[in-house]
């Protein structure tokens, strides 16, 4: 075994030594200020003094580090609460805002299927109820999808209309759904007349998303911004006085509308039969009959 160092074991010795002195310095001081205290209390009270004036400052520095210390550690968690409790009352407010536009829809949709009830139950003749679940808006040909087929009663040519006005009339008719020509597509032509004085007009679609009014006799426009055209049920299919659509704009020899029925706004439609002028006319003789 190797002989301690003689350097370490000096180091050791200094320090024993020093350390001993420190005691006997710090009792002799304790036994001299207690003798203080007992034989001169004035005396030791101007020594507690002095004592107080060196570590009062120590004293108060250590205090304001140790505020400045708790007082940024509080701030910092104050700070990550507000923060929390700012994203979380953001994300209660989207939640909110979401929950609004969905009462908003489902309100909507409930007014649109009252309104297709209602007209339903004023059309004695209505084949089939359906929803519209879809509609091409940004193409030339203008069509919409019904969710009623031949299972439901629903054949080629017979017309569609919301509680707003006529949509269209079926081109296809598939088991569960049909395909609508809606107003607006250039191959439409809708037999019409004017609400106010009933003078009879031509509707075609224009293909994106109106109607081009005419009339049938050639002369002065007869039309003003805002008038309401209606089936004349002219030539069949499409039973009369149904809205068609509103004017918004002139031009030289006839109008611009725009379908009150928009299929994009609209849930619910009814498909009728096809209108038939003589069957419908002999029907409303025989109800004039009656008793």
């Amino acid at each position: 075994m190797a002989p301690p160092r003689p350097g370490w074991s000096r180091r050791a010795q200094y320090g024993l030594f020093f350390s001993f002195i420190a005691v006997i310095v710090g009792l002799v001081a304790g036994i001299f200020l207690l003798i203080l205290s007992l034989v001169a209390p004035k005396t030791f009270e101007g020594v507690r003094g002095a004592a107080l004036d060196i570590t009062g400052p120590v004293s108060g520095g250590l205090s304001e580090v140790t505020s400045t210390v708790q007082g940024l550690v509080s701030g910092a968690g104050n700070y990550w609460d507000a923060a929390h409790q700012n994203a979380r009352l953001k994300k209660e407010r989207r939640a909110m805002l979401n929950r609004m536009v969905e009462a908003k829809a489902i309100q909507q949709e409930n007014l649109q299927l009252k309104a297709a009830l209602q007209l339903r139950e004023r059309s004695r003749q209505a084949v089939a109820a359906g929803r519209v679940v879809g509609s091409s808006m940004n193409s030339p040909r203008r069509f919409a999808v019904l969710s009623v087929g031949t299972g439901d009663g629903v054949r080629v040519g017979m017309p569609v209309r919301s509680p707003e006005g006529l949509i269209g009339r079926v081109i296809d008719a598939g088991r569960l759904a049909s395909r609508v020509l809606l107003v607006s597509d250039r191959s439409n032509i809708v037999p019409s007349r004017l609400l106010r004085g009933g003078l009879p007009v031509i509707s075609q679609g224009r293909g994106d998303g109106t109607v081009d009014v005419r009339p049938l006799e050639v002369g002065r426009n007869p039309f003003k911004r805002g008038d309401i055209l209606v089936t004349s049920g002219t030539g069949g299919l499409y039973p009369p006085l149904v809205p068609v659509a509103r004017i918004v704009r002139l031009d030289d020899d006839g109008a611009i509308a725009v379908p009150l029925a928009d299929p994009a706004d609209t849930s619910f439609a009814i498909v009728e039969p096809v209108y038939e002028p003589e069957a419908g006319g002999a029907a409303a003789r025989e109800v004039a009959d009656q008793p």
